[in-house]
Formats: structure tokens, sequence, C-alpha cells
């Protein structure tokens, strides 16, 4: 794996690199060939950030761990990877079926206990979308004090979702056809 290092708010070590390499190496017999990841290291008020980002053709695996040591993140993160790799098994094997990319046969199925936790739906909603701009959309999620609303753009009449970010700002995701 081609890893890419960045640190926000501090300096990444040789020894922090060195050390991650070897961790998400674990992860290599998963992939055909080399595959391309991002890991972003940050500090914000004593708490230890790590983000990995791994660009599979189609896809995206995301892992963003935190705690007071970078190393114990690592391994979570690594641990975590491992996870959604084997619980998404199927429906990447569906995707990539010619196995260009994902080693299959070296990703263990998840036993019977794991499905138990599978996330499921419990609540639909459904409301009238009326159209409105952005602004009108960040003043109705901050009424509802909600972290993402979904709402129909005047201007283009598309769906569009709005959320908060992390650092207070606000993200507009729009589809593109």
């Amino acid at each position: 794996m081609k890893l890419t290092f960045v640190g926000k708010n501090m300096e990444v070590t040789q020894a922090l690199k060195e050390v991650t390499e070897k961790k998400f190496s674990k992860l290599d017999k998963y992939f055909q060939k080399d595959v391309e990841g991002n890991v972003i290291y940050s500090v914000e008020r004593n708490r230890k950030i790590l983000e990995v980002t791994i660009n599979l053709p189609g896809t995206i695996l995301r892992v963003e761990e935190a705690g007071d040591d970078m190393y114990a993140s690592i391994d979570k993160a690594v641990d975590v990877l491992e996870r959604q790799i084997r619980k998404y098994r199927t429906k990447l094997q569906k995707r990539y079926n010619n196995g260009e990319t994902i080693r299959f046969e070296n990703i263990a199925p998840l036993t019977e206990e794991d499905d138990d936790d599978k996330p499921k739906v419990v609540r639909t909603k459904r409301f009238d979308m009326k159209p409105m701009d952005v602004e009108e959309a960040i003043l109705q999620m901050e009424l509802l004090r909600h972290n993402f609303f979904v709402f129909m753009n005047a201007d283009t009449d598309d769906i569009n979702v709005l959320y908060k970010r992390k650092d207070g700002n606000y993200g507009l995701i729009e589809p593109e056809y």
C-alpha cells in the first residue's frame, strides 16, 4: 500500500511513518495491487486524531480514530478498516467480481454473531420539500438543531444535502449527472 502522510498541527516523524506503514501493511493481503491511501495526523486539544482514506476504484474506505495516543489510534484504525473490508465483502465482491483490486480469498467471512449487530432502518420520515436557497436551508438546519439538512435547491431544482462540518462551517452535497 502506498501511503501519503500529512500532519496538521504536528510534525510527522519518520518513526511515526514507519509504524503506520508497518501496521497498514497488514491490509496488503486484501488487495491485488498497490493501493493508494492518505493518512492525516492531527492534534486538537490534547487529542491525537488519525484519518485514513484508502482509494479503491469506485469505492473509498475511510476511518477516523481519536485518542490520547497516536500509536493506539493507528492500531484501532487498522482494526476498523479490516472489519469494514470483512463486513462489506459480499458487496465489494459483486462490484469487483473480476478480482483485479481486492483479493477476496483472504477475507474471512463474518460469523453469525457479527451479523446480529448489523444496522437496520428503524424509522422513516416523510416531509414536504419546498424549494429554498442555501441560506434558508442553513437557517432551517440551525433552527432544528440538526447537523445535516436535506432540501430542494431553488436554483437547480435538485435535492441537496447541507451538513455542518467539524470546523463550524457548512458543506453542501450536490448531485452530479
